[in-house]
């Protein structure tokens, strides 16, 4: 007759258990993956594939009775990391979308507003825009491997433990906020010099030619040049995105 323990159906369970409780955080914040559209089971389907098939290149997990304080601990912290991982990768994503408001306000097409999905408010056009555009790179330039890439090394970085503050203490995420503002800018900049010169340009023509309607061809002049911009610097967007998700990933490997 087939007998076994308590301690041995924790010592099957837990090289999976925990791996699993963190990937699955990580896919409750993710963008795009954590949108209505996309179901709960898929999320913890894609969340159990992961664990397994990482179970080769996964440290030891310790052995923890799951009816006690260390266990709540541990599992607090897979929570924290996972949920600070998705969290990475929506700062890179918001960062985007924040160059797409800012080249929205200078095309003066600001006044156009959508729902987004992701945030669950408002966004602008251009905003929508970037923001599609960025889930298709992330997906297309391989951000899906890096991700599972970092979400297995950190469990070397930051092994299942009893300790889960420790992470916030070593990462410090609540200091990732000055990467949107950094890399929406470096994202918008051409587009702002563009668009600046523009301006200047109608400014000239408004003070040369005072008997010119500027107000009527400024507009579309401008949405103009903006969307032909758009059109000539989205190719350009994959360097500048694929090194702050990069940097991003680091803190975790």
């Amino acid at each position: 007759m087939l007998t076994f323990t308590d301690t041995q159906v924790l010592e099957w369970i837990s090289p999976l258990l925990w791996p699993f409780l963190r990937v699955l955080a990580l896919f409750g914040a993710l963008p795009v993956f954590a949108q209505r559209g996309v179901p709960a089971r898929l999320r913890v389907a894609l969340a159990f594939l992961i664990a397994l098939c990482a179970q080769a290149t996964l440290p030891v997990m310790p052995v923890i009775a799951l009816d006690s304080a260390p266990a709540l601990l541990a599992l607090l912290q897979q929570i924290l990391i996972g949920v600070s991982l998705g969290f990475a990768v929506r700062i890179v994503f918001s960062a985007v979308e924040f160059a797409g408001e800012i080249i929205g306000l200078q095309m003066g097409l600001n006044f156009a507003g959508f729902f987004n999905p992701m945030t669950g408010g408002e966004a602008t056009a251009t905003s929508r825009f970037f923001g599609i555009s960025v889930s298709w790179l992330f997906i297309v330039s391989g951000g899906h491997l890096l991700l599972i890439a970092a979400v297995v090394q950190s469990f070397h970085a930051f092994p299942v433990g009893p300790e889960p503050f420790a992470f916030l203490r070593a990462v410090q995420p609540q200091v990732w906020g000055a990467e949107v503002f950094r890399l929406g800018l470096w994202i918008a900049l051409p587009m702002i010099a563009m668009l600046l010169f523009v301006n200047l340009v109608l400014g000239i023509i408004s003070r040369v030619a005072q008997q010119m309607n500027i107000f009527a061809i400024g507009f579309p002049v401008t949405v103009s040049v903006g969307l032909v911009g758009m059109l000539l610097t989205l190719p350009m967007m994959q360097l500048p995105f694929t090194m702050a998700l990069e940097r991003m990933l680091a803190h975790f490997v």
